[in-house]
């Protein structure tokens, strides 16, 4: 007999599936997402009306007020359908099939799951259904509530900053009273008493675990360490096994994970039925926010910290790590594994792959999408090459300098916003292993790694080569990722490939992804002032003043940033550590998400996106760039500001194709001026102007 929560799980599969419920622009693509029939869903839903009525007549406890509401959804639908369904016609079958890529490649069905990122830091991330009005959509019933009420399993938010005397600050300026003088008992408060915790983001994943955040005076208290000090735990960045904190955790029957108990520590029982058991805790003077990506954040107040770190747990996800982990976190979080499915012979409820994702077991990458220490190249002893889709990293050759460019008095340099991100929008990629192919025809549409030869290519020597991360000419075969050989192609060249490999099933896994990132990012940026209905006079001065306007939420954008360059980056986590051994495993292998070949493709495209920028600025007002580092390029100006050499129509608005001022991904914003004397300087020393264009050095920004 399935458990309450299954069953409730099992039932709202079904329930997405009534095609009346979503708002009328999604219905199409739920039903060809689903492939179901009137006449199916009516049996289906008369099918779970009967498990409900079979689990009630064998259960010991009181009913629920959840259950009766799924019951009466589930009567008064399986009645409506019963009687309707002839009269109602849906797509014809062959319609409804995933689409079809020539070659038997197929593109994976879109999921309609994934819940959307509330408008404001505290809100919920879904409003509650009427029980009583299956009709009504979830569209409508976000835009009438307002204000929609907490989860009411986590009324305090999904975290807690607890200082040494006892005092937890969560979201929302709430105060809770911490009794516990020991990491278990800190456990037991955090699972039983404290509120925290927050719903998952996918209707098939699961909720996050609470979050306790330490100060130093809170670590003390509790026995850890106000620091890690010794070389050994410096190295490892973990308290060793035989400390009193450790002993403590172990002889209270909980568990830490193979990371141990370091700056971000997991401490856990095994579930119990479908009740986890797992806290989060990080240990701020054991550097778990890490200043690049929370600048400021640690040294402030611990209710100043909790604000920080609750709009991103709202708007992100609740942290587990760095900044990269949780951009990892997010893309699993978002994109479950498993569902719940039924099993045609038994009639039960299993866990069955939720297309889309991943899976949930490690796939070994084509060996020119590895690494050259991994196993499936020292192994095979593979010598054809490696993919090398980098950020660019070119600097203009002062011979190709104008008389008039050297006269311009200032560099500008202009910033992509979160390039990759935007890069990853309606990203399609592999979902499936490689297959290996000799002599294909090139296909833009499938994902994969081309070896081709582009060395006959010539383009203008003031612009990089969009093939090579530095910009050179390509000298013989190579491989490529699609988007780059694509783009070969559209610039009027032919690709003729040697060899590939391909990936049969194809899907946009990075789309919700991509879509909770860029709102988050938006809504932030709207909140210190910057918002998009600014004309690009107003959005520069907005965006001179937007960190000292709230740099709480300063500190929050820099995380996202840094969520969307880290997340891409351990899509290829190297090994670590002076004792690994060429050939061998390391941990990063056994997850589903090490996949190099999406980290390509999310690379190729960004680099893709900028040339092609940069070559229709060439076209639109003969400007060429003076350098380019990954989403920042150099430009001479006439003035300081970016406004006198934008392409703009005669109505005043920015012509499409070219480089655009905005808050949005892909949009551009002032990155930092100096005058032409010294970019010029630095380019005949073989200096990048681009990273230091704003003062100082900037950090390539390559997902790694």
């Amino acid at each position: 007999m399935p458990s309450q929560d299954e069953l409730f799980e099992a039932v709202d599969a079904l329930l997405e599936e009534e095609p009346q419920l979503p708002p009328p622009e999604e219905r199409a693509r739920l039903r060809e997402a689903a492939g179901v029939t009137q006449a199916r869903l009516a049996a289906v839903l008369k099918t779970s009306t009967q498990t409900v009525k079979n689990w009630e007549n064998g259960r010991s406890e009181p009913k629920s007020p959840r259950l009766e509401a799924y019951q009466r959804l589930l009567k008064g639908w399986a009645a409506k359908y019963s009687a309707h369904a002839a009269h109602t016609t849906l797509a014809p079958a062959a319609a409804l099939q995933p689409a079809q890529v020539p070659g038997t490649f197929t593109s994976a069905p879109e999921p309609t799951d994934t819940v959307r990122a509330p408008a404001a830091p505290t809100a919920p991330e879904r409003p509650t259904r009427p029980a009583g009005r299956p009709a009504t959509s979830r569209r409508a019933a976000a835009k009438k509530a307002a204000a929609p009420a907490v989860d009411p399993r986590f009324p305090h938010g999904p975290l807690a900053v607890l200082d040494g005397d006892g005092s937890a600050y969560a979201v929302g300026g709430v105060v809770l009273d911490c009794p516990a003088t020991t990491v278990p008992e800190l456990v037991e408060w955090t699972l039983r008493e404290s509120g925290l915790g927050a719903p998952k983001l996918n209707r098939y994943g699961k909720d996050s675990d609470p979050l306790i955040v330490l100060t130093a005076a809170a670590a003390v208290k509790l026995g850890l360490p106000e620091r890690l000090e010794g070389h050994e735990q410096r190295r490892s960045l973990r308290l060793p096994e035989d400390h009193p904190v450790v002993k403590q955790v172990a002889k209270a029957k909980w568990q830490l994970t193979q990371r141990g108990f370091g700056p971000w520590a997991r401490i856990y029982r095994k579930a119990q039925g479908r009740e986890r058991q797992c806290v989060q805790l990080a240990v701020l003077s054991w550097d778990a926010l890490d200043e690049r990506s929370w600048p400021g954040v640690a040294e402030t107040e611990p209710a100043d910290i909790a604000r920080v770190l609750g709009v991103y747990a709202t708007r992100v996800i609740t942290p587990r790590g760095s900044t990269a982990v949780s951009g990892l976190e997010l893309m699993t979080a978002l994109r479950p594994p498993t569902k719940a499915v039924r099993d045609q012979e038994t009639g039960n409820w299993v866990s069955g792959y939720n297309a889309g994702s991943l899976g949930t077991e490690p796939m070994d990458p084509a060996p020119p999408e590895a690494t050259p220490e991994h196993p499936v190249v020292v192994n095979s002893g593979w010598t054809g090459g490696f993919l090398n889709e980098e950020a660019y990293q070119w600097v203009r050759s002062v011979d190709t300098l104008s008389d008039e460019e050297c006269t311009l008095p200032y560099a500008v340099g202009l910033d992509l916003n979160t390039a990759f991100l935007a890069a990853a929008a309606r990203l399609v990629v592999g979902l499936s292993a490689p297959d290996h192919f000799v002599g294909p025809t090139f296909n833009p549409k499938i994902p994969g790694s081309w070896l081709a030869d582009l060395s006959h290519i010539e383009l203008d020597p003031r612009l990089p080569s969009p093939f090579t991360p530095d910009g050179s000419r390509p000298t013989g075969p190579a491989w490529y990722q699609t988007h780059t050989l694509a783009y070969a192609q559209e610039l009027g060249y032919d690709v003729h490939p040697i060899e590939a490999y391909l990936r049969r099933e194809t899907g946009a896994y990075l789309d919700p992804w991509h879509d909770r990132l860029k709102n988050a990012y938006v809504d932030t940026l709207a909140d210190m002032g910057v918002t998009k209905d600014l004309d690009d006079a107003a959005f520069l001065a907005a965006m001179e003043q937007h960190k000292q306007n709230d740099p709480a939420l300063a500190a929050v954008l820099s995380a996202i940033k840094a969520t969307v360059k880290g997340g891409v980056g351990k899509l290829r986590e190297r090994p670590q550590g002076k004792h690994y051994k060429e050939g061998e495993t390391w941990p990063a292998l056994a997850r589903p998400t090490w996949r190099p070949d999406i980290r390509a493709a999310v690379i190729s495209k960004a680099r893709v996106n900028m040339h092609r920028k940069l070559n229709n600025m060439a076209k639109m007002t003969g400007l060429f760039p003076l350098a380019v580092l990954s989403d920042c390029v150099v430009y001479p100006s006439p003035s300081e500001s970016p406004l006198d050499f934008l392409p703009y129509a005669a109505s005043g608005k920015p012509q499409p194709g070219g480089f655009r001022l905005g808050p949005t991904p892909g949009l551009a914003k002032l990155e930092g001026v100096q005058s032409m004397l010294w970019a010029v300087d630095l380019m005949e020393k073989g200096l990048n102007p681009a990273r230091h264009i704003k003062g100082g050095d900037a950090v390539l920004d390559e997902g790694e």
